[in-house]
């Protein structure tokens, strides 16, 4: 591409985005009231309550999308990602959580605009079992350098994620190039599998979120039996650990894991009963 022609298309990209902010600029913002009833419309299925929810957060993504600018990506195409994701989250917002919706749409908004750089900018599209050690790798890099006060070696973090040090260089070279987790580029630069993906291991909403409906999702349980309670928290990890099999707690409880299912079902179909007469406890239905 030539000088003169690069420069049009600059120019033509700032002309765009000009036209874009001079769009959203005059957009009033809501306030929490009203985000809480643009939720109730759009659940039932109201398409002009969630353009409405959608218009006013764009600014939102504006701001976001700032702190991920490149040279080699228009400023543009990254809004139009952040976008993206910002409709998935006026479509998943629930009034009953009672979050401001800016707070609920900050991750999903980040999360599209992340990944949309990382599947540009990579050669090629990894696996799906690629991209979810990176995810891992992600997380106990972070982990690990809290725990030893360094950055943490290859090895120590296969060892950390249960992964052989070969799988893991293999897909830290195809993901980004290199070979380590930290590493210096022949310009000088440093390159990391930091750059790869969004840092999400510290989410204050999400964590926020998900106390909130983890302790409402057992408090719901009160329209149920002991045995029926106690099989449920076994089933869904909500005593804190990992969730039993049938046949792991027919083996706790000294029952057969079809007697276990038959009573799974019928505390499920409580809940549900119990949820259609109180609308506001419908989303706990979500988590189980």
């Amino acid at each position: 591409m030539t000088r003169t022609s690069q420069s049009k298309k600059n120019t033509a990209s700032d002309d765009a985005l000009k036209i874009y902010f001079n769009k959203i600029k005059n957009i009033p913002l809501l306030s929490f009231e009203q985000e809480l009833e643009l939720s109730r419309r759009i659940q039932q299925g109201d398409e002009e309550a969630k353009r409405q929810l959608i218009e006013c957060n764009l600014k939102l993504v504006v701001k976001i999308a700032r702190a991920y600018m490149v040279p080699d990506i228009p400023f543009l195409d990254l809004i139009q990602e952040g976008n993206m994701g910002l409709i998935h989250a006026a479509e998943k917002y629930d009034h009953v959580r009672q979050v401001r919706f800016s707070t609920y749409a900050n991750w999903w908004i980040k999360q599209a605009i992340a990944r949309a750089l990382s599947n540009t900018r990579r050669p090629i599209r990894l696996p799906h079992r690629k991209e979810t050690i990176l995810r891992k790798v992600q997380a106990a890099y972070h982990n690990l350098t809290q725990t030893l006060k360094r950055q943490p070696s290859l090895a120590e973090v296969a060892e950390e994620i249960k992964l052989p040090v070969s799988e893991l260089t293999e897909t830290l070279t195809i993901a980004n190039s290199t070979v380590s987790l930290e590493a210096e580029t022949p310009d000088g630069e440093t390159s990391s599998v930091m750059e790869v993906y969004e840092d999400y291991t510290y989410s204050p909403e999400r964590a926020l979120m998900k106390k909130s409906m983890r302790a409402e999702t057992i408090r719901a349980l009160s329209c149920l039996k002991e045995r029926e309670k106690r099989i449920l928290m076994y089933r869904y990890q909500l005593a804190g650990h990992e969730p039993y099999t049938l046949k792991k707690i027919g083996d706790c409880m000294g029952l057969s894991s079809e007697t276990v299912r038959q009573i799974e079902l019928k505390a499920l179909r409580k809940i549900q009963t119990a949820a259609a007469s109180d609308p506001e406890r419908f989303y706990l239905l979500k988590a189980m």
